[in-house]
């Protein structure tokens, strides 16, 4: 009970609108998609005439593209207003900061792990909102915010941060692992044993999974949610991850710049958090609108993730509307460079999604390029002959006589400022 009201005291200081917005979002959870689009119609208006009256990057950005936002009538509208880019909200973060006086803000930083850091205030109702949303996901699995929970993330923090964090964490009822030595990996399996959740990064989860299974160590009961974010959850994590605590992993989507998009709901579909963001699928690219950020518009932003979206028709098990996000199948912009030619990062996902599909073989990779037309194959696990075969003839139905590869079995993956990506290039393009 002592960790529940120091978090109440803790929310109400830091998030005052934070329980009023969860009580929102508990009663639109079973709206009808036509409600949640007439809310998201209704914030999108209300979020542009901000931008346009209070923003000067957007009052110049719209007015160059003759654009009157008493046009945008309807959802199907928002392709007129024109696209922001993650260069844009760097180079123009001083305009796009609207000049609105906020009761309170919060100094908000991306990680830069795909270029440089975006630093920008988020506004108090924002910084909630989000906050509530993640809340509301937990709900679903029984979870409540100040419940015991273990907590990936946080590595190679200098000292003083270390200690910093420490702090936190015992306010937040949270432990973390700082290492991923298996000393630390062990003292973090015997304190899991009490949590009722982990979350952080995915790739740590499926490691720790890996260690208790590997040293047959006592699987923590009490669990009831395994949440992953900021990386790709592989399927090949699933086995391990159900073996060590009981339950699958589950997905959260998102960004500091745009908020939650989407939760993982306990049919396993990613419902988006339409109340928040207002996404839209443009060639298999994600634009995202986040609907409740005043004090830094973010409007119609180009992630830098390729999507798939579920039928509008498709129905989840669990009663709620909100539209499906299938699968955020890999990141834009990352190109792999042949002798010859350039192609998308986005080939690594397809090679292995067909390896899955045509022989059911999940497979953990990372794919590593130092030289112009030449790749390394890092596997996780050993292969046979055959599975290594097939694997070697996608690669060649995509690259064809263009790369150079190597394949390398039992492999340990490279890390980039604590995260696992698929994909790693050195070169200077």
């Amino acid at each position: 009970m002592f960790n529940k009201y120091i978090y109440i005291l803790g929310e109400k200081i830091r998030n005052p609108s934070l329980k009023k917005i969860f009580v929102f979002l508990k009663k639109s959870e079973y709206w009808s998609l036509k409600e949640l689009e007439e809310y998201q119609l209704k914030k999108l208006k209300e979020l542009l005439n901000i931008a346009y009256n209070h923003s000067d990057y957007y009052k110049k950005k719209f007015d160059d593209y003759k654009l009157n936002i008493r046009t945008i009538k309807s959802l199907e509208d928002v392709k007129h207003i024109p696209t922001t880019s993650k260069q844009d909200l760097i180079d123009f973060t001083p305009q796009i900061h609207n000049n609105l006086k906020f009761k309170k803000t919060f100094l908000a930083t991306t990680s830069g792990t795909s270029g440089e850091s975006l630093k920008f205030y988020r506004d108090e109702h924002a910084d909630s909102f989000n906050r509530a949303v993640i809340q509301r996901g937990y709900s679903w699995y029984g979870v409540k915010p100040w419940d015991r929970n273990g907590y990936f993330w946080g590595v190679n923090f200098s000292y003083l941060q270390q200690q910093k964090n420490k702090i936190l964490d015992i306010l937040q009822n949270r432990f973390r692992i700082f290492s991923y030595q298996e000393k630390s990996l062990k003292k973090f399996v015997k304190k899991s044993r009490k949590a009722r959740y982990i979350h952080g990064y995915s790739s740590m989860i499926y490691q720790t999974a890996v260690l208790i299974n590997k040293l047959n160590l006592e699987r923590p009961k009490r669990i009831k949610m395994v949440k992953g974010t900021s990386e790709k959850i592989f399927d090949n994590y699933q086995k391990e991850v159900k073996k060590a605590f009981g339950l699958k992993m589950i997905s959260e989507y998102g960004a500091t710049e745009s908020g939650i998009i989407a939760f993982e709901c306990n049919e396993g579909k990613m419902h988006i958090n339409m109340e928040g963001v207002l996404v839209e699928n443009i060639n298999n690219e994600i634009i995202v609108t986040n609907l409740q950020m005043q004090s830094f518009p973010v409007i119609r932003y180009k992630l830098g993730d390729y999507i798939r979206l579920a039928s509008r028709d498709e129905k989840c098990k669990c009663g709620k509307s909100h539209l499906i996000l299938e699968e955020v199948t890999g990141r834009i912009g990352e190109s792999v460079y042949g002798y010859k030619d350039k192609y998308p990062s986005l080939y690594f996902y397809y090679i292995f999604k067909n390896i899955s599909k045509k022989y059911n073989i999940d497979l953990n990779y990372q794919v590593i390029q130092d030289k112009k037309g030449e790749l390394v194959f890092l596997i996780e696990k050993k292969l046979t002959t055959s599975i290594k075969g097939k694997l070697q003839k996608e690669i060649k139905n995509y690259f064809k006589e263009d790369v150079n590869f190597k394949v390398k079995e039992q492999a340990s993956f490279r890390y980039s400022k604590g995260k696992l990506k698929n994909f790693i290039s050195n070169l200077d393009e």
